[in-house]
C-alpha cells in the first residue's frame, strides 16, 4: 500500500534535478505534496505565487502532485497534519547527505511517525542546484537542458525585468 509523502524545498527555480526526484517519489508513493517552504535565510529570485505557478505548470501532467505553501512552522508538523507517512529529500553529493541526515533524525524525534527518504537524481542532475542555475541564467548562459522550457521563460523574464 503506498501513502502520501511530501516534498519540501525552496524549488527557487523549479529544476530537472527536482522533477526527477519527485517522478522517483511517485513511484513509491500515491500522492506527493510539493510543500514550497519559506525559507528566512534565503533570498529568493521568485516570490511563493511564481514558484507555485512554475511547479503546477512543470507538473500538470502528472497524477498525485499537488503543491502547498508552509508559511513558517515545523515540516514535521506540517507533515503529521498532512497525513504524510514520509518526507522526501533529494540528494545530491555527500554534502547534501550530512545536512539531511540531521534533519532527518530531529524530524523523527519531532514526529516518530513520520519517515525520511532519500532520493538521489539521475547523474546528469547532481550538479544542478538553483543557486547555480540562478546565477548562469543572470550571467546569459544556457540552462535549457536543466529547466522546463516555462522555468526558463520565467527565469529569462524576470532578470529582464530586472533589466540584469
Amino acid at each position: 500500500m503506498k501513502h502520501l509523502a511530501i516534498y519540501p524545498g525552496t524549488f527557487d527555480p523549479f529544476t530537472n534535478g527536482h522533477l526527477d526526484v519527485l517522478e522517483r517519489a511517485l513511484t513509491i508513493f500515491d500522492q506527493v505534496i510539493v510543500v514550497i517552504a519559506e525559507n528566512s535565510k534565503k533570498k529568493t529570485l521568485f516570490s511563493i505565487e511564481e514558484r507555485c505557478e512554475m511547479i503546477e505548470t512543470v507538473t500538470k501532467s502528472f497524477k498525485g502532485i499537488r503543491v502547498e505553501v508552509l508559511h513558517g512552522g515545523l515540516l514535521a508538523e506540517y507533515a503529521h497534519a498532512a497525513g504524510a507517512a514520509a518526507i522526501i529529500r533529494g540528494v545530491r553529493q555527500v554534502k547534501d547527505f550530512e545536512y539531511e541526515f540531521q534533519m532527518s533524525l530531529l524530524n523523527r524525534h519531532l514526529n516518530p511517525d513520520v519517515t525520511t527518504v532519500f532520493l538521489m537524481p539521475n547523474v546528469k542532475y547532481t550538479y544542478v542546484a538553483s543557486s547555480i542555475i540562478r546565477e548562469v541564467a543572470l550571467l546569459g548562459g544556457d540552462v535549457s537542458k536543466f529547466v522546463h522550457p516555462c522555468v526558463l521563460k520565467m527565469l529569462r523574464k524576470k532578470y529582464e525585468e530586472q533589466n540584469v
